[in-house]
């Protein structure tokens, strides 16, 4: 890692845990002009300096030298490809593509872009489908909805179970499409997605 990347790290860091450079130094015990060094990339900390300043930040000395933002595209296809975990359960849509994002939003060029758009789909999926359950188990005897379900087939049970199947379809067919879109490095489109993460 050259100096610039490790005082862009140090500083945003820092930022991140809304310290100032003061208050960093008094909880590292370091000078400020040694913190002020660091950030300005006129010096690279090490040893007991390094310890010093990951400890007041909250993180390993590696996570303050290794740190890269890098592209690492076989991530975001996998990733991607995490969604359909919602296939064996619903909210496993939103778990794993999430723990993805958490470990490396910051680490991997475009995950906490991608991430946002396959937890906000998946939250949205997740909340329709759901929806469509208390619909169905609470109005099944209702007018309207038996009348919606007759039209689909004569058996309501077979109704929701088209629906139902329906739902996974689209959801299935909107994850594949954008994995082959992030293998290709395209942009992605998820709709529709309720933007609960900007």
């Amino acid at each position: 890692m050259n100096n610039f990347n490790l005082a862009e790290r140090v500083k945003e860091l820092r930022k991140q845990k809304g310290l100032s450079q003061e208050v960093l130094a008094t909880e590292s015990g370091l000078s400020l002009r040694t913190i002020q060094r660091i950030e300005n990339s006129e010096t690279v900390p090490r040893g007991d300096t390094l310890k010093k300043l990951a400890q007041a930040l909250n993180c390993t000395p590696s996570d303050i030298v290794e740190w890269q933002v890098r592209e690492d595209n076989s991530y975001l296809v996998i990733m991607s490809l995490s969604a359909l975990g919602f296939v064996f359960f619903p909210i496993l849509g939103i778990i794993i593509p999430l723990t993805l994002w958490i470990l490396k939003r910051e680490k991997t060029k475009g995950v906490d872009r991608l991430g946002k758009s396959i937890l906000n789909f998946q939250i949205t999926w997740v909340i329709l489908l759901f929806s469509f359950y208390i619909i169905f188990v609470t109005g099944m005897m209702g007018g309207f909805l038996s009348g919606v379900l007759k039209s689909i087939s004569p058996s309501p049970f077979l109704s929701v179970i088209l629906l139902i199947g329906a739902l996974y379809g689209y959801n299935i067919v909107v994850t594949i499409i954008n994995t082959v879109r992030v293998y290709q490095q395209k942009s992605v489109k998820y709709v529709p997605a309720i933007p609960i993460l900007r």
